[in-house]
């Protein structure tokens, strides 16, 4: 499937994303430490159905820095801009890890450009989904590696994978993890620390798919995932054997079987 690289002004901020195929459209949201090269499975697995978008968000990728003072609020406008811009909305809003965070804020702000969600291994903020001591460890973890030298940076976060990735997804997260800016990360971090979007998710009222890998110890199936099946009106949880944090890369054919039968399930037009 050929892959539509494209880039949009979007408030101010250059919004580079990738497009491939036509149909309903499904718009994916990276994780943190990542860009849109991490969809590469979804965008070529899913395009022959669907209108498949994945952004580089705002100081990642070909996207351009974030602006002075960005916050989360502005992450979930600017993914709600890029819908707009590519005229796209209602669209089947997927995100994973922080991404599965700024689809929540989108989806608060915005909900008029959601027919559904698909949420991914991800949290409703970090304080809104973890014990606190939990959170503290995190960041204590992130700013140490965030104050090593250039050449001793490493976003990678263990927990990532259930079993040993493939030499392709190793290969893949180094030329990501290579393009890494890390005032991006810090911030994104620090707004996961003090994010706390569960009272969004009662809210709901669209449909909802859950897609958990079985052995993510990074948003654990039983600690987060129910907290989000409890919470969220109606919402479906599909649990990937084999999989850890990184499940559409891990298990990637069985993500994108759960993502095409929900959207089929809830086509818009």
């Amino acid at each position: 499937m050929p892959l539509e690289p494209g880039r949009a002004e979007v408030g101010g901020v250059g919004v580079a994303f990738r497009r491939a195929g036509s149909g309903p459209p499904l718009v994916l949201v990276h994780g943190a430490a990542l860009d849109s090269r991490s969809w590469g499975p979804q965008l070529t697995g899913l395009g022959d159905e669907l209108t498949v978008v994945a952004w580089d968000e705002p100081g990642v990728g070909r996207s351009s820095p974030v602006p002075e003072g960005f916050d989360l609020t502005d992450f979930a406008d600017a993914l709600a801009g890029l819908i707009g811009h590519l005229g796209l909305g209602p669209v089947h809003l997927a995100g994973l890890s922080w991404g599965g965070t700024v689809v929540l804020e989108c989806y608060r702000r915005h909900p008029g450009l959601v027919a559904s969600l698909v949420l991914m291994d991800t949290y409703a903020g970090w304080k809104g989904s973890l014990p606190a001591d939990e959170v503290r460890h995190r960041v204590d973890g992130v700013r140490e590696s965030l104050e090593a030298s250039p050449e001793e940076f490493d976003p990678t976060l263990p927990g990532l994978f259930a079993g040993k990735p493939s030499a392709e997804i190793v290969t893949l997260m180094a030329e990501m993890a290579a393009d890494v800016r890390p005032e991006t990360l810090a911030l994104e971090l620090g707004i996961m620390a003090d994010a706390d979007l569960s009272d969004v998710l009662p809210t709901i009222a669209v449909p909802t798919l859950l897609v958990w890998g079985e052995a993510d110890a990074r948003s654990p199936v039983d600690l987060v995932a129910r907290q989000f099946a409890e919470a969220i009106p109606g919402a479906e949880l599909a649990v990937v054997e084999g999989a850890g944090h990184m499940s559409n890369l891990e298990q990637p054919e069985r993500v994108n079987e759960v993502i095409r039968a929900f959207v089929r399930r809830h086509r818009t037009g």
